[in-house]
């Protein structure tokens, strides 16, 4: 299936939902400012283009660079990201990572957002990785957490229980508070972020 028939499903879907927002730190009407860093499961990938294009006014005109696998999967995927004029990085922890994350880097130092699976590509899910507190470290940018519940849907057997939102459903979108990453953070300070990513997450997952 074409990237162009993709992205026509997909607004297709997004469009016939029922909107709910639940933003209590008003990230959804923040002045632009300063890049961030949006972090999401990877099994609801499938909104963000609605959401970020479409649904979150301060972020709808801004540049944003989404961290996509180098593999087949992550090529069909950035054919649709690259429809709703998203840059995609390609690439991973295990394929192409020192150089995807010096791309994140030259994209946040040009002002564009970051788009990023902290569980992704390959799991284990709902486990946030490393790679998002390190981008946020080295770039000062804030991560700002992004979830989202559906009242229908359908659930792929795939490693991160995929999201397919069905039309007419209700969701409630939920944004966090925004995490910060000093530069001088040491390990445990990074990994208590890591693990305060993950369990926010989590939390704004839930129904």
């Amino acid at each position: 299936m074409s990237g162009a028939i993709l992205r026509a499903i997909t607004l297709f879907i997004g469009w016939t939902l029922r909107w709910r927002f639940v933003d209590p730190h008003g990230q959804r009407a923040a002045a632009p400012g300063q890049p961030i860093l949006i972090t999401f499961w990877h099994n609801r990938i499938f909104l963000l283009p609605v959401l970020y294009r479409y649904r979150w006014p301060a972020r709808r005109a801004h540049r944003v660079a989404v961290l996509i696998s180098a593999s087949e999967d992550g090529e069909k995927l950035a054919q649709v990201l690259s429809r709703f004029d998203m840059t995609c990085v390609r690439g991973s922890s295990s394929r192409r990572g020192r150089e995807a994350l010096r791309e994140l880097i030259r994209q946040v130092t040009q002002g564009s957002d970051i788009g990023i699976t902290p569980d992704g590509p390959r799991g284990p899910k709902y486990q946030a990785q490393p790679g998002v507190i390190s981008l946020a470290q080295l770039t000062g940018a804030p991560i700002v957490p992004v979830s989202y519940t559906l009242s229908r849907q359908i659930t792929l057997k795939t490693w991160d229980a995929f999201m397919i939102p069905l039309p007419f459903a209700r969701c409630t979108a939920r944004f966090g508070a925004p995490i910060t990453v000093p530069r001088d953070a040491d390990e445990a300070l990074r990994e208590n972020k890591r693990l305060e990513l993950e369990s926010v997450l989590k939390s704004l997952s839930e129904t």
